[in-house]
């Protein structure tokens, strides 16, 4: 299961959304994956059957770019530099590609196991 989430509850409240943006779009720049060229969907971490399921779900070129996102970030790791400005990912491409068909993973399990505890009552 994923964590639980506020956003829904922030994006509802305009007030608190103004307030909150700012903070999560300077957290964002401060983490630091946009500047190795990572998206945050590539912070994932893989361990779990779910994620697993989702990364063999992805199309053939989201997986490429995944697999090379990582290991471009890799190399910029070992060597200790960053990519150059134009090479970082910029916020307006930094889009979920992996958390959509997580949820939906989840949902199917979820649906799955509700129609494995289904209880028949006869009248």
């Amino acid at each position: 299961m994923s964590a639980p989430s506020f956003a829904n509850y922030v994006i509802k409240r305009p007030w608190l959304k103004r307030w909150v943006m700012p903070l999560a779009e300077w957290y964002s720049n401060a983490a630091g994956y946009r500047r190795l060229g990572l998206r945050a969907d590539d912070l994932i971490p893989e361990e779990s059957d779910v994620v697993q399921q989702a990364i063999k779900r992805l199309p053939p070129k989201d997986a490429y770019d995944r697999v090379f996102r990582l290991r471009r970030a890799f190399q910029c790791s070992l060597s200790h530099t960053l990519l150059p400005s134009h090479e970082q990912t910029k916020p307006e491409e930094d889009q979920e590609y992996l958390s959509p068909i997580i949820r939906e993973i989840e949902k199917e399990a979820k649906e799955r196991e509700d129609l494995d505890n289904l209880v028949v009552k006869r009248r």
